[in-house]
């Protein structure tokens, strides 16, 4: 009798043996993936989507951990430690690493550098401004994905602003690209990260800022401490979002993995993209902000400006000197040039 359970015990293990291997392997085949973006809680939402979507896809052999902006690293070192391998992937700003890839100035989206999204997804896709990009990045240890489309991109303040002459009484919070075109017109600038705006704003260490458009504005509650928003019509969409994977990473994935990915960037670009657009119509909706715009004149001052950052963009390098050519060829097709 002992025997005969002794038997039974043996095959019911051998039974569950192959199962149990398959779930360790299934566990060791797990690939899993740190991201932080420069996005705070108000993009959970949409974040939490682009996750579950890769979990789904992969049936779960595929996990990416999101961090929220400067979590594991501040958000301006986001590049670097993608390409070293500290986090695994980012969505982030290239205006943020100007002084570390040559690009990143002109991928943000320069002043004048299109005057809608279907002339930037032109830029990018059709005359490879995308390619350059990748180029670039991969250079750094780094996958470029590919872009994601901003929204608007103006200023917000805490008093009314009128022209440009008003802006030198005050300081600008600014990207290092941004910051450049401002300092031609003696405007004081210093750069904070997203999440020390509202600190920034109701202490009074800055008096405006350019981040984005009212729909960020309001998911960070700046216009508690600043309401006056400005329209500056320098470029449209205002900015230029990366998605990022560690080149050595992104290589020893499998294809279908690496398809995964791209199938779910793909969707979270054009969501983050319309997101950002249609919150900014619905907040202005809502009469928490008062709006002005700079003249012709003065935003025709900035995008002159600007042009002299494209030949200082340009100068570079060889491939930033490509870049600025696709980018007068398309002024030059829709007549801004």
């Amino acid at each position: 009798m002992k025997r005969r359970n002794m038997l039974k015990a043996a095959a019911a293990g051998i039974a569950a043996a192959p199962l149990a291997m398959t779930a360790t392997t299934a566990e060791a085949a797990t690939v899993r993936l740190r991201m932080q973006t420069y996005w705070g809680t108000e993009s959970d939402e949409i974040h939490d989507e682009f996750i579950d979507d890769i979990k789904t896809s992969s049936s779960k052999t595929l996990r990416v951990k999101r961090f929220r902006g400067s979590e594991l690293v501040p958000n301006a070192d986001m590049m670097q430690a993608v390409g070293k391998g500290t986090i695994d992937m980012c969505q982030g700003y290239s205006g943020y690493w100007p002084g570390q890839l040559d690009i990143a100035s002109i991928e943000a989206g320069l002043p004048g550098a299109w005057t809608d999204y279907d002339e930037a997804q032109y830029v990018m896709e059709s005359k490879g401004l995308i390619d350059l990009i990748r180029e670039a990045y991969a250079e750094k240890g780094i996958h470029y994905l590919g872009p994601i489309m901003g929204g608007p991109f103006d200023l917000l303040t805490t008093k009314p602003v009128k022209s440009l002459e008003d802006l030198k009484t005050m300081k600008i919070r600014a990207t290092p690209s941004i910051a450049k075109v401002l300092e031609k017109f003696d405007i004081p600038t210093v750069y904070l990260p997203g999440g020390e705006l509202y600190l920034g704003l109701s202490t009074g260490t800055i008096d405006g800022v350019i981040y984005a458009g009212t729909n960020e504005y309001k998911a960070l509650k700046l216009f508690e401490s600043a309401k006056y928003y400005t329209f500056l019509n320098m470029v449209n969409p205002g900015y230029t979002d990366d998605m990022l994977i560690n080149k050595a990473k992104w290589d020893g994935m499998s294809p279908e993995h690496q398809r995964i990915i791209e199938m779910a960037y793909a969707k979270h670009a054009r969501k983050m993209h319309t997101w950002m657009v249609s919150g900014s119509i619905e907040a202005g909706t809502e009469g928490l902000f008062e709006y002005n715009s700079l003249s012709e004149e003065d935003s025709q001052r900035l995008r002159t400006a600007a042009r002299v950052i494209w030949e200082e963009e340009a100068a570079k390098s060889e491939r930033n000197a490509k870049a600025i050519k696709i980018l007068e060829a398309a002024a030059k097709a829709t007549g801004r040039a």
